[in-house]
């Protein structure tokens, strides 16, 4: 499990080095802790456990601060995971000089999270061409494996906008 470098409020990423690697070798030097994580996974306790190419897993655990009013895990919390596991499975197929962000993405919830159940996010590319990325996740609890929600999503691969 990698724990993010903390960025700062006034910190943003750096597209420049972003753009300077392939997309695996982008998303690998973030799992080691070389280059600041998301700061979105800090606040939602999340991290990377492994990148591969085309197969990003995430793990994280939800807390009192992602509950909704029913007093069970937020669909933004299991729609976060797949979002950044998915599209982060993409990233590992983005050659160098291009970047990718999620176009839409879609959540199925199978069951309630409880709060405190730690689960693996997995994304896995189905396809990467030049324009676009289409990926799909699964959330899983880590001791038993059981399925919590499902996602898929389609991701834009261009240019970076300009500075």
């Amino acid at each position: 499990m990698s724990a993010f470098p903390a960025m700062s409020p006034d910190q943003l990423p750096d597209l420049s080095l972003v753009t300077s690697m392939s997309g695996l070798a982008y998303m690998q030097a973030v799992a080691r802790g070389e280059i600041a994580g998301a700061p979105i996974a800090g606040t939602l306790n999340f991290t990377i456990d492994l990148v591969e190419d085309g197969r990003v897993v995430f793990s994280g655990t939800p807390e009192f601060g992602g509950l909704n009013l029913m007093g069970t895990v937020h669909g933004g919390w299991y729609g976060t995971l797949l979002d950044s596991c998915m599209a982060c499975a993409v990233m590992t197929k983005v050659p160098q000089g291009r970047v990718q962000t999620t176009m839409e993405f879609k959540v199925n919830i199978i069951r309630p999270l409880p709060l405190g159940v730690a689960v693996l996010a997995e994304g896995r590319v189905q396809h990467v061409g030049r324009s676009t990325g289409i990926a799909t996740g699964e959330l899983r609890g880590e001791q038993d494996g059981r399925l919590y929600a499902t996602g898929s999503t389609t991701c834009m691969i261009m240019a970076p906008p300009p500075a």
